[in-house]
């Protein structure tokens, strides 16, 4: 029988590969939550629960130490369909195709997308190249009926939506 210390009551425990039990560390705590709020995310109501996305993202892409653009995917009656994180940049930037968005947003069949992207600088204040990039976007998507509902931008705990500042 496997017998915990009081000291371990409050921590979070994983298993081994055999089969003990251990306290996790930040990384395996972090990884946990990650895929709890991706359940969560998955076929839920986003546009009505716009707190799960944010916190979804804040776990997700909020500590990066590097620029990451991604799409949500949603389905006609806006429940989500899928994250996909698309391209990988630097501290400062990274490079988005508008070509393989489209591509992509074709092959999960989506009805309409969320664009995000992070900020490691921790300013979530939106350049002229995002702005511009988001109108490419949503025009490109256009053309194949793919609605483009907001661009969200990460920077560590905050979240600006272009939608709810008028940039969309």
């Amino acid at each position: 029988m496997l017998q915990l210390s009081l000291s371990l009551d409050s921590s979070l425990l994983v298993r081994d590969v055999k089969g003990d039990y251990r306290p996790a560390n930040a990384d395996e705590v972090l990884q946990a939550a990650r895929r709890v709020l991706a359940r969560q995310m998955r076929g839920c109501e986003a546009l009505t629960s716009p707190q799960v996305v944010r916190d979804f993202l804040r776990v997700k892409l909020g500590t990066l130490e590097h620029e990451v653009f991604a799409v949500i995917h949603l389905d006609a009656q806006n429940r989500v369909i899928d994250y996909v994180e698309m391209f990988r940049g630097t501290v400062s930037q990274t490079s988005v195709y508008p070509r393989e968005v489209v591509k992509e947003a074709l092959a999960m069949n989506s009805a309409a997308l969320l664009l995000v992207h992070n900020h490691p600088s921790g300013v979530a204040e939106p350049s002229r190249a995002d702005e511009m990039l988001t109108q490419t976007l949503k025009s490109a998507l256009a053309l194949v009926d793919v609605r483009v509902l907001d661009h969200l931008i990460v920077a560590g705990s905050a979240i600006l939506s272009f939608a709810e500042r008028g940039l969309l």
